[in-house]
């Protein structure tokens, strides 16, 4: 029988070296690339058979095994796929990437037989397996053969190759692990079974370790959903993504057109443990072929979307030569975008037919939306503005800004208010009157839901405007506006005396008929308002945050501004202006700068 030593034909001992060190930066990948390997070579026989029936001579169980001898150090992948020929062996193996995969792919697209599949395209997969081994045997027959073929390298760039006396077709492949504790696992029966179940439990064939079936052969996102019921989709979620509760909702898709993908998608009941902190990492899992290839692709999802969890398999991708990385996202764009559409179609289905599960929903992963809506300036506020819900002093219960605007009538401005919670917001004094006037307000009770509505600006055409704004007012009453101006000039005195007295406190002192029945009330002018910059300051926690340019609004009404024309010229002035304004402070929900000041000239007013 024929035996040879042989250089490799196209390359180097360097290029291999780079090959087997530089390519593949992960080394649990090598057996991801020799289990496609075999199911490639299961796939060729299948193709085959098709028009040579006599070539599986009684052998069609296909399958795939793995074996463990930890005494010689050793991992075999064993198929009993289209083998090779001496010659095939010699073409194929001793060049580094060329591939009889690529040749097949062609001639499969041509066949067009769709229950056929070619998962490798190159023909480095086969020498993954140096990262993990210091030598290995491949043995392979083809149905064409009368003898089998050995191949032997120790990765140097040389290999030896000789024909055997083997009985079956097929390919057993024999990797001899390198010393060293980081490879040792390789042997155990537990790591063998996780690598399959994380890279290869998809694989269209079984793959045997002893007795035990350890894949799965058919993914849950290819299955027909009519034989899936919420049970199977939970139970996947559950043991896949690792969360004890069932998740919200979850999202099968199958597209076909120029790009052809299915995906599942889930959302989670509750927010993922770290999802605040730095090792959070978004992205869904991407398979190609049913092979796993990357645990979390962010160009799979929009940042706004990243407590999605799920998968996308994809046959057509173009992945890099070791497939661990994307060559081109062209095609990740294009899904992405889609998977996007479909998001927020599900979640406006849901607000519109389960508004109590859209309100879970909201609570839990609400900012992320509104996140979103912020992001680049509101390039978002299209597609997101209709996913926003509000508590709304209408019936305190959530409204989406449509309805909203369904029900404002003539008003213009769709009016908001920042507060720490809904209880605190009735009792404010510019609340009753607007209750009165029947008209309707926002209740903000995130920090950032402000930061969201300024992005956006407006919705349908209908501006935002907070009722704590220097410039909202109650009406436009002309008349009454000129009688507060009148007021103003003739207390002009009074306006000055008491800018004098908070100095930098306030911008501005000014009378206002614009901040219902209170006595005073603090007004943000510009567009930093009093909440973004107790938000900011929290986020901060330094002497650097902006600050809201305030005004110090008095009611000209109210019988407290009596009392104070009354005082211009008397010592109890200062004590009226400070009580005027720290309770404007506290009704804002700051903090008094200076409280037994404040309570001392409190006390002493009251007579």
């Amino acid at each position: 029988m024929k035996k040879e030593e042989k250089i490799f034909k196209a390359e180097t001992k360097e290029l291999l070296n780079l090959m087997i060190h530089s390519i593949y930066t992960n080394k649990e990948i090598f057996l991801r690339e020799l289990i496609s390997n075999a199911n490639d070579a299961i796939d060729k026989l299948k193709f085959k058979s098709l028009t040579d029936t006599d070539i599986l001579k009684g052998d069609n169980k296909f399958k795939i095994e793995i074996s463990v001898d930890k005494d010689n150090r050793t991992l075999t992948i064993t198929d009993n796929g289209i083998g090779m020929t001496y010659e095939e062996v010699d073409d194929n193996i001793g060049t580094i990437a060329k591939s009889g995969s690529k040749l097949f792919k062609e001639q499969l697209e041509e066949a067009k037989k769709g229950d056929i599949d070619i998962i490798g395209q190159f023909g480095v997969g086969f020498y993954s397996g140096f990262i993990v081994a210091d030598k290995i045997t491949l043995e392979t027959k083809s149905p064409y053969s009368k003898n089998g073929v050995k191949w032997v390298s120790s990765g140097d760039g040389n290999y030896e190759i000789e024909e055997i006396s083997k009985k079956d077709r097929g390919t057993k492949i024999t990797l001899h692990l390198k010393d060293g504790d980081e490879y040792h696992e390789f042997l155990e029966d537990w790591k063998i079974k996780e690598l399959v179940k994380r890279y290869s439990n998809y694989i269209r064939y079984e793959i045997y370790f002893g007795d035990e079936v350890i894949n799965s052969t058919k993914p849950i996102w290819k299955k027909d959903k009519k034989e899936l019921k919420d049970e199977d989709y939970n139970e996947f979620y559950k043991a896949t993504f690792h969360d004890w509760n069932d998740p919200l909702l979850h999202i099968n898709l199958k597209v076909q057109g120029n790009i052809e993908y299915n995906a599942l998608l889930f959302i989670p009941k509750k927010l993922p443990f770290d999802y605040y902190t730095k090792n959070f990492k978004r992205g869904l899992q991407l398979y190609t072929k049913n092979v796993f290839i990357m645990e979390k692709c962010e160009d799979l999802i929009p940042e706004y979307f990243n407590f999605i969890s799920g998968l996308v398999d994809c046959d057509s991708l173009s992945l890099n030569i070791s497939r661990e990385i994307l060559q081109q996202n062209a095609e990740l764009q294009v899904i992405s975008k889609n998977l996007e559409k479909k998001i927020i179609s599900e979640l406006e289905k849901i607000l519109k037919n389960d508004r109590e599960k859209y309100i879970e929903f909201w609570k839990e992963f609400g900012r992320s939306i509104k996140a979103g809506v912020q992001d680049m300036f509101g390039m978002n506020k299209e597609k997101l503005q209709d996913l926003l819900i509000f508590v709304s002093s209408y019936d305190d219960k959530y409204t989406t800004l449509k309805e909203y605007v369904d029900r404002m009538g003539d008003n213009k401005e769709i009016l908001y208010v920042p507060a720490e919670s809904i209880d605190a917001v009735k009792s404010l004094p510019k609340m009753e009157k607007l209750k009165e006037q029947g008209r309707e307000v926002l209740i903000l009770t995130d920090k950032i839901d402000e930061f969201t509505l300024m992005a956006m600006r407006d919705y349908s055409g209908k501006e935002f405007k907070s009722i704590n704004s220097s410039d909202f007012k109650f009406s436009d009453d002309k008349e009454k506006e000129e009688e507060v101006k009148k007021i103003a000039d003739e207390n002009k005195e009074l306006i000055e005396k008491a800018k004098e007295f908070l100095k930098d406190k306030v911008s501005e002192v000014e009378l206002s008929n614009n901040i219902g029945n209170s006595a005073s009330s603090l007004l943000a002018k510009g567009g930093l308002s009093l909440e973004m910059e107790k938000t900011l300051s929290e986020m901060t926690n330094n002497n650097d945050t902006p600050k809201a340019e305030k005004v110090l609004a008095i009611n000209p009404e109210h019988i407290l501004f009596n009392r104070l024309k009354s005082s211009v010229n008397t010592e109890d002035f200062n004590k009226l202006i400070d009580v005027l304004y720290n309770q404007a402070l506290l009704l804002e929900g700051f903090n008094v700068e200076n409280p037994a000041e404040f309570i001392k000239n409190l006390n002493s007013l009251i007579k």
